[in-house]
């Protein structure tokens, strides 16, 4: 068997350890992360920290972020589990709020520290669970199998031979971290994942005694050599979160009974302490709610109440906490799960695997406030609508690598597949005060409902569609039911402003309702046309 095979097939590339801090999973992405540190090219050093939220099983994004200007058809779709309109809690005037578990949140973006990113996705949504989060681990289509990590090739540009010659003079810290048992696809690269795995030493003494068991000369023996050489490796870098840990004695208060809280409390920690690690990722389960996803006699608590109480609380905690330690202008987070649920709920009151969800982006330098529209509601859904998505999460990352890693554009391009980076938008997510230039968002337009419009709607077979470009990258696309882009309709860069039209001749396509995404610039539209006999 090939090292390279060995090690894929049988360890995450990384030697399981005891537990530093406590034993919490927690994912840490090093010191010298591609993110900020890889690419020493960058004009602009900075300091800059990315936590990652995932929440895993498939967050139900309806009954989080609630289209409160659309109530009657969400109420409508899912009448079992829909929140109260009077209990949701209102995003400012956005016409959307989130559910009443998430006081805690609520309080972060009315102190304009959070930013709702509404209907992110991807143009072919998959719904396995497995498939899908590797989809967003690696920044890949959904049409290809990729088996390295967005993060994981750029440590594998800089670091070729890892991890033969490592620790060493230049770099003396953990290429990746993760504190837990497992090894994330994000940072895998070609040959091995470019993490460490810490749980449970037991090679202490023998790292110590610079000594270790002989091996035989084999080729067996040689692959028990090469996984020793990275148990060592991960018992050097021990010391190194150890330190870091050590140098934290005070904390912000953090809930009790909150395995989330609990994982954040430890990055807030690691990161005051002094580690130069730039991207933490931390991990919360329970989202696949099929069923019983409510409380029958009340709506507004149950399973998914639960989740979205704990997610809350554990987040404004963590920000109190990055406050308190006097470091919460270098670090921002981030939520995401792998996909939202159908727009209808369940017999069995719940809500099955479903297309795009809203995300949330929290910090001191996030430009709060809402972004996107409420997800459009047929007015009688059926069992396979989906939401259509509005930004592609490849967008999130490509402005957070651009505008609060200071990467270039150019190298944050080669994340993606090529068909993808003509699409890439750089987003309004940043106040204008952090180190890197931020998007200014767009003024309102008063004529924003008329930026794209189609006519004849409802149409047979063909419908002309009129649209307004300010200029530049201008794209449309067709979307159906589940989510899937069917058909781009227009890729083309305009030189000026201008109104254009184009017709979308149906084809043999089924009647029923589809959707035209706009986008251009920062800007989107998602327009429902109906097609009928």
């Amino acid at each position: 068997m090939k090292r390279r095979d060995f090690l894929q097939k049988t360890i995450p590339a990384a030697t399981l350890l005891p537990a530093l801090i406590n034993g919490y999973s927690v994912k840490a992405f090093a010191a010298d992360s591609p993110l900020v540190q890889a690419l020493m090219q960058s004009t602009t050093d900075t300091d800059h920290v990315l936590v990652i939220i995932q929440l895993s099983g498939g967050n139900d994004g309806m009954n989080t972020v609630i289209p409160i200007s659309t109530y009657s058809n969400y109420y409508n779709a899912r009448t079992n589990v829909a929140i109260p309109q009077n209990r949701i809690l209102a995003l400012g005037n956005s016409g959307a709020g989130i559910h009443p578990s998430m006081a805690g949140m609520h309080t972060l973006h009315n102190n304009g520290m959070m930013k709702v990113i509404q209907a992110v996705g991807y143009p072919q949504p998959n719904f396995s669970h497995f498939r899908a989060t590797d989809i967003w681990m690696t920044g890949s289509n959904s049409n290809q199998e990729v088996y390295t990590g967005w993060a994981g090739r750029y440590l594998n540009y800089e670091y070729p031979n890892f991890p033969i010659g490592y620790p060493n003079t230049a770099t003396p810290d953990p290429l990746a971290i993760q504190i837990g048992s497992t090894t994330t696809l994000t940072t895998q690269g070609p040959a091995v994942n470019m993490s460490m795995s810490i749980t449970n030493p037991t090679s202490f003494y023998n790292l110590l005694n610079g000594t270790t068991d002989p091996v035989p000369n084999t080729p067996a023996g040689k692959e028990l050599k090469y996984v020793r050489l990275v148990s060592q490796q991960t018992q050097k870098y021990s010391s190194v979160i150890r330190n870091a840990a050590n140098a934290v004695t005070q904390q912000a208060t953090y809930p009790t009974g909150n395995s989330l809280a609990d994982q954040l409390k430890i990055v807030a920690r690691l990161i005051k302490g002094g580690l130069k690690t730039r991207v933490y990722m931390v991990s919360t389960g329970g989202y696949d709610t099929h069923s019983v996803q409510v409380n029958a006699a009340d709506t507004t608590m149950g399973a998914h109440a639960t989740l979205l109480q704990r997610l809350s609380d554990a987040t404004k905690a963590f920000q109190d906490d990055l406050i308190f330690l006097g470091v919460q202008d270098r670090v921002i987070g981030m939520t995401y799960s792998e996909f939202g649920r159908r727009i209808k709920s369940n017999s069995s009151v719940g809500t099955d695997h479903g297309a795009a969800a809203p995300m949330f982006l929290f910090g001191s330098k996030i430009e709060a406030g809402v972004l996107g529209n409420n997800p459009t509601i047929p007015t009688n859904a059926s069992v396979n609508d989906n939401i259509p998505m509005q930004y592609d999460f490849r967008s999130i990352y490509a402005t957070i690598l651009e505008k609060w890693f200071c990467i270039d554009k150019t190298v944050v391009a080669g994340l993606y597949p090529p068909n993808i980076n003509a699409q890439l938008q750089s987003l309004p997510l940043f106040k204008s005060s952090i180190t890197c230039n931020a998007v200014t968002p767009p003024p309102p337009d008063p004529t924003f409902d008329s930026i794209i419009t189609n006519s004849p709607n409802p149409f047979t077979e063909s419908t002309v569609i009129k649209f307004r470009t300010e200029g530049g990258h201008t794209l449309i696309q067709i979307i159906d039911t589940l989510g899937r882009v069917i058909k781009t309709l227009l890729e083309r860069d305009y030189l000026t402003a201008a109104t254009d039209t184009i017709t979308f001749n149906s084809g043999g396509l089924p009647t029923g309702i589809y959707y035209a995404r706009f986008q251009n610039g920062v800007m989107q539209k998602v327009r429902p046309m109906l097609k009928v006999r």
